[in-house]
């Protein structure tokens, strides 16, 4: 049993792969996007949107950008947690999207360990507000 599905928006090919190994890993599924026009086609795929119990997402992509994509994802979907995973950190940015809800601001590389903590912790976090609308 999966422990939740995670999409992963990130231009860069090696940090896709790594990540994807790390959480399938640890038990999560992985679903792939190489920038933020793919992130956002894949999430509202077909009639029914993809649902998926977190976001990791980076910055600075070709198309549309990450600041672009989150915007979309949290006005979207609001209860979806989202991570943000960057090589290039900036304290503007990094304040600008936790306004906007962002739960946690990972600076690549980051390590297999902690990526799967703040993706466990995150992924729960939704799933106890899920957990809310149940009948």
């Amino acid at each position: 049993m999966s422990l939740g599905r995670i999409l992963v928006v990130d231009d860069e090919a090696n940090v896709r792969k790594t990540v994807n190994l790390a959480l399938t890993k640890a038990g999560y599924d992985v679903v792939e996007a190489e920038d933020g026009e793919k992130g956002i086609q894949a999430i509202r795929s077909g009639d029914n949107p993809l649902l998926v119990d977190t976001i990791i997402c980076d910055i600075y992509m070709p198309k549309i950008n990450g600041v672009e994509a989150i915007a979309y994802f949290r006005s979207q979907f609001p209860s979806v947690p989202v991570i943000v995973m960057t090589g290039q950190p900036d304290v503007h940015n990094a304040s600008t999207l936790f306004k906007q809800g962002v739960v946690d601001y990972l600076v690549k590389p980051v390590e297999a360990d902690k990526l799967v903590a703040v993706v466990k912790k995150a992924t729960k976090e939704h799933v106890l507000f899920k957990d809310q609308f149940k009948t």
